[in-house]
């Protein structure tokens, strides 16, 4: 229930900070100076960690098919040792 008086609190705040009356803190030129130069910087981090998951990704397929593709040969190595231990 707290977060939700907090949250509403926080909401109203920023509507007031924004409104073009007199009454209002008319910050709303300042939070279009943020957006116009914070837009960049954050479409910037996005990008990187979207290339840095994408690698992850395509270095994770490439592991399990490595994986997948030793498995049969070893299987087969694996009982052939056991076989030989045997004897």
């Amino acid at each position: 229930m707290s977060a939700v008086i907090i949250g509403v609190v926080f909401l109203g705040f920023a509507v007031y900070s924004v409104l073009p009356q007199d009454w209002a803190l008319q910050w709303w030129p300042h939070v279009l100076v943020f957006l116009k130069g914070g837009l960049p910087v954050l479409s910037l981090l996005i990008g990187c960690v979207a290339v840095l998951i994408g690698a992850a990704d395509i270095r994770d397929r490439n592991e399990e098919k490595q994986k997948k593709n030793n498995i049969d040969p070893n299987a087969s190595d694996n009982s052939v040792s056991i076989d030989n231990e045997e004897k």
